[in-house]
């Protein structure tokens, strides 16, 4: 067989010999057959200059591997232990009967644990993870692939992210993985994606680029992932996404499944992002500060692209601008349609909120905005979020709310909690854990709007009314848009 395949390969060359001598219309067979015997090297018509990707082409391209790169990778990626101590109550106690006849004893709290994997990125002891895997944790280990376990601090935490940082110190480097540059990604590529799936050890699995900018909501703000067919299970959150040039172009999050196990869809925050998550870690910011625009958006439908003209619907439709931000300031109208940022394309709002996030503090974006059928190009300082008068008043007393921590809303506030940029009241910040404030059902990011009668104005205010002696209170919340109203006797 060997044989026949040299035979073959000698009599192409004889062939192509042959046919180069000639100079006839015998050329339309050559220029299939030299790509043929230089492995398809040769540019396509068509194809951009400089481009070197290419299918394998022969046994030899065949049996290539990914060991190299996996080597030089896997020393980095870690996994992440995080405990958590929850209190354990019996169901009996606080019943005043139960309490008078019988004494409960206190019950030691229960430990709950998680396990997921993160990456280090910077050779100081850096280590990316997803928020997810070490919410709300009391203590979070992280140990090497070598077997070396390090306690670990945790520098930055973003449920909006769904990205932390951690620090974990030794007298050496460790090894780290580059941050490579998610914006090169194209659909095909090739990717490892590398982690500790269900607990069972470092696991590394290869897949293509299945697709990009992916919209995924109640993950993450910026619904802008990498979509992969690369094996990703629980356990893998936190782990590297890889591409062939040995960087980490993405932080492997989520996956699309009904059985709970990789069906070959799986997600990835990218790169560009966790570099500047990272970068606001360095700066000793416990959270990623987003740049301020001060505009509302929502996403082109086929009726208003059609409404407004456009060819197809993409783009963020801008619902309303609040006065002197920097979007106001930019010359930003409310009916705008933002279409790319610096050159970038823009297709949803999340996109949009991706392209400025990445951008550092104090730059000038060049905004493509279309107005009335026009194509206008308007610049946009990103700047820092106002703090407002940022005093948080923690609640104290017998009352339901105590526990809480509430402020008056700011565009720095909004822009932490999720709330929209216009926004205002006063504002749940934090719950003390097993705090009365928890349970009965409060969460950060609600804004209390009045609590027996009296429309709640100020955090002072509030904190006046909660702290009074009374054993019915009514109270209404704001909760993403929708108002609860609430009686209780407590």
């Amino acid at each position: 067989m060997r044989a026949k395949a040299l035979f073959l390969v000698a009599a192409l060359g004889v062939l192509s010999s042959s046919l180069e001598a000639q100079d006839s219309p015998a050329d339309s067979l050559l220029d299939p057959l030299r790509q043929l015997l230089r492995g398809g090297e040769e540019r396509r018509e068509g194809r951009p200059a400089g481009e070197t990707r290419r299918v394998p082409f022969g046994r030899d391209e065949l049996q290539l591997s990914f060991a190299p790169l996996v080597r030089e990778i896997a020393p980095a990626v870690v996994n992440v232990y995080a405990s958590t101590r929850v209190e354990a109550r019996s169901p009996f106690m606080g019943d005043p009967f139960f309490e008078r006849f019988f004494n409960f004893p206190q019950m030691p709290p229960r430990v709950q644990s998680s396990l997921g994997s993160g990456v280090l990125v910077d050779g100081s002891g850096i280590v990316v993870t997803n928020y997810h895997v070490i919410r709300q944790a009391d203590e979070v280990k992280v140990a090497l692939a070598d077997g070396r376990e390090f306690a670990s601090e945790i520098l930055l935490r973003d449920e909006g992210l769904d990205l932390a940082v951690l620090k974990v110190k030794n007298s050496e480097p460790f090894p780290a993985a580059p941050l490579g540059d998610s914006e090169a990604l194209e659909v095909g590529d090739l990717v490892l994606a590398i982690g500790n799936p269900f607990g069972v050890g470092q696991t590394t699995t290869s897949g293509i680029v299945s697709a990009l900018a992916r919209t995924l909501g109640g993950i993450s703000d910026f619904g802008y992932f990498i979509q992969t067919d690369a094996a990703i299970n629980p356990g893998n959150s936190g782990g590297a996404l890889v591409n062939m040039a040995g960087e980490v172009v993405g932080i492997n999050t989520a996956i699309y499944s009904r059985s709970g196990g990789s069906i070959g869809i799986g997600f990835a925050i990218p790169s560009n992002i966790v570099r500047a998550v990272v970068e606001s870690a360095k700066n000793g910011k416990d959270f990623f500060e987003r740049p301020y625009v001060g505009a509302n958006f929502e996403r082109v439908t086929a009726d208003i692209a059609d409404a407004l003209g456009m060819e197809r619907p993409a783009g963020a439709l801008v619902t309303n601008v609040a006065p002197e931000s920097p979007a106001a300031r930019a010359g930003l109208q409310s009916a705008d349609v933002v279409v790319a940022v610096n050159g970038k394309p823009v297709e949803t709002p999340e996109a949009l909120g991706y392209r400025l996030a990445t951008l550092p503090i104090g730059e000038t974006a060049e905004i493509e905005v279309l107005r009335n059928g026009e194509q206008l190009r308007l610049a946009m300082p990103v700047e820092r979020a106002p703090e407002g008068t940022g005093v948080e008043i923690e609640i104290g007393g017998t009352g339901p709310f105590s526990g809480a921590k509430v402020a008056e809303v700011s565009p720095a506030l909004a822009q932490r909690l999720r709330l929209p940029v216009t926004g205002s009241g006063v504002v749940i910040v934090d719950l003390a854990r097993n705090s009365p404030a928890a349970s009965i059902g409060l969460r950060p990011g609600d804004i209390v709007r009045e609590i027996n009668g009296e429309e709640i104005a100020s955090a002072e205010q509030m904190k006046a009314l909660t702290e009074s002696e009374t054993r019915w209170w009514r109270f209404t919340i704001d909760r993403g848009g929708r108002i609860i109203r609430q009686t209780l006797r407590f």
